[in-house]
């Protein structure tokens, strides 16, 4: 049996670990290195985790290397592209971190609408790289995202009401798998591994490059953004609500319960058209009902570029603050779901806490549930408090607060949610994410992954 010495110094007592090190292209970092505690953290500051080694990996030979290392030595593994995840899933304690942050390849083919992406991009780089060309695709809201973990858990984003989520875009993945080999998925090479990484997280291997399909984007795109005053939340919601319901597929709407910097209390709603049929006016014409109701304290409706827009909530996610959500589905926002909210977030101990509503719908709820491991895809809405805060004596109040919101808003809800959102929930919760797939992804991860080495994320006993 290895000694807790051992797994803390990530050699294990083995003499392979100095064959690792010279093989390596990229860098490797231990306990006592000068950017070892930086190499550690991770976006979410209240994660606190002392790895025994992290690995920048410079291409797929080197995650194949360092995957081989970690099972031959029985370090955990966990796998860090932008290093995102709520619960801290991309770090360890006494384990190996394989970051892939390095790894920042594109290639666009542009007649082809074509990009192949490497594992480390975040969204800000995909999107600046593939605009460059007028094309884009679905990827997330905040762009410090890594595009790995956001495309492996499904991937929302302001173009998935039209043309899908991340996921639904993929054309073939490269991967590493549980020993170390190397292959090419897709529909036609490995389809059973290819059908399971679309939704299913990083259960089954560690995806190095993403191909996607891109799609045309307008040189600037119209948005509004809508402020209601605490007094007008109620009436403005469910008019939020039956707008979503109602708008077609080129329309995203998102909406929060927010409080200003004053302490007033509001509902903010933004809505962006991103089609490229029609002409300015027609386009802009489409989010004219969001502003036009009630008697705002704010509405503006304007033309902004698509990565202006993409990059709108970047100060908000700050690396290094404390957060926590969590989130769950809605079809519809009930009045009653809108009472509960409402009192629920009256109670919200700080500034920083917002509930938020993301509708997806549209072209995400045409696929087949078992077209892909993503599930849920008949929800209209992915609604969750969420909370920032800096100080860790205020860790207990913000949970407990978002917990509490959460909780009265369930008896609403359609009891699933979104993998990407979940944090350290347990089973139960990680079942409602892949809903009638589980069972298939429970065999994918037996043939790929039957030891289970990649455990650190929303896991897939295959037990």
């Amino acid at each position: 049996m290895r000694s807790d010495r051992q797994e803390a110094s990530g050699d294990g007592g083995n003499p392979g670990f100095e064959a690792f090190r010279q093989a390596l292209g990229g860098q490797l970092v231990q306990r006592g290195d000068p950017d070892y505690d930086m190499a550690r953290k991770v976006w979410n500051g209240a994660i606190d985790k002392h790895p025994a080694l992290v690995v920048y990996c410079a291409d797929a030979t080197d995650v194949a290397g360092a995957v081989r290392f970690a099972r031959a030595t029985g370090l955990t593994i966990a796998v860090r592209s932008g290093g995102h995840n709520l619960a801290g899933l991309s770090t360890c304690d006494n384990g190996i971190v394989i970051d892939l942050s390095r790894m920042k390849r594109i290639d666009v083919d542009v007649a082809r609408r074509r990009a192949r992406a490497e594992a480390g991009l975040n969204l800000g780089e995909f999107d600046q790289a593939s605009l460059r060309h007028g094309l884009a695709t679905t990827m997330g809201v905040n762009s410090d995202t890594g595009i790995a973990g956001l495309t492996l858990g499904g991937g929302f984003g302001k173009l998935g009401r039209k043309y899908g989520l991340s996921c639904d875009n993929l054309e073939a993945v490269e991967i590493v798998t549980a020993d170390g080999e190397r292959l090419h998925a897709s529909t036609t090479e490995h389809p059973d591994l290819f059908w399971a990484i679309r939704g299913g997280g990083g259960n089954f291997g560690i995806v190095t490059a993403f191909h996607f399909r891109l799609h045309p984007i307008p040189a600037r795109l119209p948005v509004c953004a809508v402020v209601y005053p605490w007094d007008q939340a109620r009436e403005a919601m469910l008019h939020y609500d039956a707008f979503a319901r109602a708008a077609p597929d080129d329309v995203a709407a998102d909406a929060a319960l927010v409080t200003q910097p004053s302490g007033e209390r509001c509902l903010s709603i933004s809505a962006c058209h991103v089609g490229p049929d029609g002409t300015e006016e027609t386009r802009q014409a489409a989010l004219r009902p969001l502003v036009e109701f009630g008697n705002p304290v704010d509405a503006q409706l304007d033309f902004v570029p698509y990565l202006q827009m993409q990059s709108a909530s970047d100060a908000l996610f700050a690396r290094g603050r404390r957060y926590y959500w969590k989130a769950q589905f809605l079809r519809q926002i009930r009045a009653e779901a809108v009472d509960a909210l409402l009192a629920a977030y009256a109670l919200a101990p700080s500034p920083g806490c917002l509930v938020v509503f993301q509708q997806v719908g549209g072209a995400i709820a045409r696929v087949p549930d078992e077209a892909t491991a993503y599930g849920n895809r008949s929800a209209d809405f992915d609604c969750f408090p969420l909370a920032i805060w800096d100080d860790p004596a205020d860790d207990d109040k913000h949970r407990e607060w978002a917990r509490g919101l959460w909780e009265a808003v369930q008896p609403y809800s359609t009891g699933g949610v979104y993998a990407n959102n979940l944090g350290d929930e347990g089973a139960q919760r990680t079942r409602a994410a892949y809903g009638v797939n589980h069972s298939r992804l429970v065999a994918v991860k037996r043939q790929y992954d039957p030891d289970n080495a990649f455990r650190l994320n929303q896991n897939i006993d295959p037990a």
